[in-house]
């Protein structure tokens, strides 16, 4: 009889026989939606022509020329994915049996493997109490096995110092040379101030954030007495789930924090992706696809000057 896989290749194989299968009878035309190269070289410049991407607009020749002028680029098909993943004590909670760190391992598995199929590399930084161990962009099967032990076979960290993602951001941002595609997993449960370095970072990359969350973190039911641990610190405290009272006050500091994490995004102007411990993985992919869709799309023309939208108007029948 043969040894079991190990658990990572079990995992990744998991996964291409059911998620990755069920992907590949069901994107079809999302392909390019997903894989977009970088577009750094430049081909020519010409007139704007409706649906062109405004950010390509050369303002200096359009002065000149008295008319938009957009510059047009050769793609570069290879695309270089970057997962920046949050590996802190808050990631290792889950009320159905899962995890989030265990959504989030396979999740990078499952985007790590699509991309690797057609070409591009894909590299990780893990973040604990600080960014403690980094994983260069490759491809290949290998690779992404490489990358998924190395995230399940981590050991859980008992306490941590307050996770702190603008440290984590900032850190990213010096390492990362090239433009890239860039997904930072995490359940954002960190310290203030991170939206800034957030912005930052997608101000040279094209930045999605994949945030994991599970459902009893916004609602809790009644359990009775239990004690509660804060998986940052260790803190632990004995509360009654049984008052209303106190069930009504822990909603309300959850939705506080939704409307902080969702202001904080909002600010740093990134795509935001969210995923619960319950979720299909497939339904997931489909919404970052669309994601990406509705990007191109604002990019290509809702962002036109007023002044330029003028030539280019669209006669209404």
């Amino acid at each position: 009889m043969s040894a079991p896989p190990p658990p990572a290749e079990a995992v990744l194989r998991r996964l291409e026989w059911t998620v990755l299968r069920r992907l590949d009878g069901l994107m079809h035309g999302d392909y390019r939606t997903l894989f977009r190269g970088g577009g750094l070289d430049l081909a020519e410049l010409r007139e704007y022509q409706y649906h062109d991407d405004v950010r390509h607009i050369d303002w200096n020749v359009t002065a000149r020329m008295r008319a938009p002028f957009v510059r047009t680029f050769n793609e570069e098909r290879e695309l270089t994915a970057w997962f920046l993943l949050d590996l802190s004590p808050s990631l290792d909670f889950g009320s159905a049996g899962t995890q989030k760190r265990a959504v989030s391992a396979e999740f990078v598995a499952l985007l790590a493997r699509l991309f690797t199929r057609h070409g591009n590399r894909v590299g990780a930084l893990l973040y604990g109490d600080e960014v403690d161990a980094v994983i260069p962009p490759r491809g290949g099967r290998r690779h992404v096995l490489h990358l998924l032990h190395r995230v399940l076979e981590r050991e859980p960290r008992q306490t941590s110092r307050p996770t702190d993602l603008d440290a984590f951001l900032r850190s990213a941002g010096e390492m990362m040379k090239r433009r890239a595609l860039v997904f930072v997993v995490s359940d954002f449960v960190s310290a203030p101030g991170w939206a800034a370095a957030l912005g930052r970072l997608a101000r040279r990359h094209e930045v999605v954030a994949v945030r994991l969350y599970d459902p009893l973190e916004t609602e809790l039911p009644d359990l009775g007495l239990v004690v509660m641990q804060d998986a940052e610190t260790g803190e632990q405290l004995l509360v009654d789930t049984h008052d209303p009272g106190f069930r009504a006050r822990f909603a309300a500091a959850a939705a506080r924090r939704e409307r902080e994490v969702r202001a904080s995004l909002a600010q740093a102007q990134v795509d935001a992706l969210e995923l619960a411990t319950d979720d299909d993985l497939a339904d997931a992919v489909f919404r970052f696809a669309d994601l990406r869709k509705r990007r191109g799309k604002l990019a290509a023309g809702g962002g036109m000057p007023e002044h330029l939208r003028e030539r280019h108007e669209v006669p209404v029948a």
